[in-house]
């Protein structure tokens, strides 16, 4: 059976997995319709304070994820091989690998945007057999509909899953008010930075209240000391909501200064290297995890292992 979603996909249409477009990029003029006047203005902005208990906290036994002997093909051959991960609830789990590893394609059928060929995805202890709204997906594109603003694509998936008006815009306000956003409501992407972009993306999946949240390279699109703040954001959300948090990167200095564990994979076919425990205490900052005794241990060894990934393709081209 083919994938229920694609990336690159247009904006259009009902979106799955927390109401992210998958893979959709922005494009196009403001549109200034719909009743969401623009407003002037623009730039990153901080992320805001809040206090405990925000109605947007996911978490619970219904984040736990395993991943049980996960194979995936396709035409050119084996993707994901004999591929077994359990991820607790409310863990930060990143996964780092050489481009062709299947690391997307883990995270999608995670989501339930495609099919498991054997093996079983499980959340919560109920086998994914398709979208799931405990699930919410942030793709590195920011995935917005470039002609509606900022309140209203953060309230897309409440609007399609028949929310309750008055529950909604409490989501919604939460939403935009956690990821730093408040006084941007009615702006459009094209108003919109790249960081700013990235988080009204966040925002959309937080107002789901999801269990688990899937990353795909969020904040590849944006530039170093853009992702840099963003990674900061995160961390400071991570302690607040307690999702489970499953995070792709290429970056070994993002993910020990986000993850609790970091999935080293392999490819051809895809699979798991190494299983990394990350030795540094949360809550953290980027520059206490740059001060931290085992950070240069730790990077050397996972490098080290993609090096050696790395060779061992080459090799066999």
């Amino acid at each position: 059976m083919p994938d229920r979603a694609y990336r690159g996909a247009a904006p259009a249409g009902p979106a799955p997995a927390g109401g992210l477009a998958a893979g959709a990029s922005p494009a196009g003029p403001a549109s200034t319709g719909g009743g969401d006047a623009p407003a002037a203005g623009g730039g990153d902005v901080p992320l805001a304070a809040g206090g405990e208990g925000t109605p947007l906290a996911g978490g619970g036994g219904g984040g736990q994820i395993d991943c049980t002997n996960v194979y995936k093909w396709f035409p050119g051959g084996i993707v994901l091989e004999d591929v077994s991960l359990s991820v607790q609830a409310g863990q930060f789990v990143c996964i780092v690998g050489p481009s062709g590893c299947g690391k997307t394609t883990l995270l999608r059928m995670i989501a339930g945007l495609a099919e498991v060929d054997h093996g079983q995805v499980a959340i919560g202890g109920t086998r994914v057999t398709g979208p799931d709204p405990r699930v919410a997906v942030v793709f590195q594109h920011f995935g917005l509909f470039p002609w509606k603003s900022v309140y209203r694509n953060v309230a897309l998936p409440l609007h399609l899953a028949r929310t309750e008006r008055g529950e909604a815009d409490r989501r919604v306000t939460e939403a935009i008010r956690t990821v730093g956003l408040a006084g941007h409501e009615r702006k459009y992407p094209a108003q919109l930075s790249g960081g700013m972009k990235q988080r009204a993306g966040l925002a959309r999946a937080l107002a789901t209240a999801p269990d688990v949240l899937l990353m795909d390279e969020p904040f590849a699109a944006v530039d170093a000391q853009v992702r840099e703040v963003l990674q900061e954001d995160l961390l400071a959300l991570r302690a607040r909501l307690r999702q489970t948090i499953v995070f792709i990167t290429h970056s070994i200095d993002e993910a020990i200064t986000l993850g609790d564990r970091i999935i080293v994979m392999g490819t051809r076919p895809g699979r798991i290297l190494r299983d990394v425990i990350v030795p540094i205490e949360q809550p953290r900052t980027i520059a206490q995890v740059r001060r931290h005794p085992a950070y240069a241990g730790l990077r050397e060894e996972i490098w080290q292992q993609l090096r050696q990934s790395a060779a061992d393709r080459a090799g066999e081209q």
